[in-house]
């Protein structure tokens, strides 16, 4: 699935689900991750902590601008935000992100309220970590926010699932109505024409159905 980013330009990224990335299933060495920190120090401490981890493909942005499309040419498996005194704008600016890239998010901060840590959550940030920059739990930070994008990511998608089972119930339904009125079938006799004309084609019913919908509106 293309998902299309605002970087002034024509260019897509590939989003994908991450379900299957659990350590189990990929060893660490095979994920990409990057670190974002404009702090020289700070970034060593998380580089090497992901390193003694077992994360051998690292990445480190230290320049802000144009974030975005720096996100797209990695195009990482994970990725690590480390903030050493941020304010709103730049946390705001780093959910912004997290919203957009649908990749797990680690965020190690100096500070922070109650408002930016529901924010936080809100954005996706699978795991906010306050005044807790430590290159021996970068690892368990990682597998946390791995773990909890996928969580969400199954949860997002059956959502999605569900309202696509609605959307497509709703145009059966309509569907069902037309041939009812237009050849006085009963509800079952008007579904069970369609279910035969989709059997016929090799089509799913809401093919016809929708198929049903548009010839009736060309014909009036």
């Amino acid at each position: 699935m293309a998902y299309r980013l605002q970087l002034g330009g024509n260019d897509s990224w590939t989003i994908w689900s991450l379900r299957g990335l659990e350590r189990d299933a990929v060893s660490e060495a095979a994920l990409r991750i990057l670190l974002v920190d404009q702090n020289m120090t700070r970034a060593s401490i998380l580089e090497e902590g992901l390193r003694e981890a077992g994360y051998t493909n690292v990445t480190v942005v230290r320049d802000m601008q144009n974030l975005l499309r720096r996100i797209v040419d990695a195009d990482p498996d994970v990725i690590c935000i480390d903030l050493e005194n941020p304010n709103r704008d730049v946390l705001e600016q780093m959910f912004q992100v997290s919203r957009v890239v649908r990749r797990p998010v680690a965020m190690f901060v100096d500070r922070s309220d109650s408002d930016m840590i529901k924010a936080a959550v809100e954005s996706g940030v699978g795991a906010y970590v306050v005044d807790g920059l430590k290159k021996e739990r970068v690892k368990a930070v990682v597998d946390m926010a791995v773990s909890r994008f996928n969580a969400f990511n199954d949860l997002r998608e059956e959502l999605d699932r569900a309202r696509q089972a609605l959307d497509e119930r709703k145009v059966v339904e309509r569907a069902k109505g037309i041939l009812m009125k237009e050849r006085g079938l009963s509800e079952e006799a008007a579904y069970a024409l369609l279910r035969k004309a989709a059997m016929s084609d090799n089509k799913r019913v809401v093919e016809i159905a929708q198929a049903v919908i548009t010839a009736a509106g060309l014909l009036r």
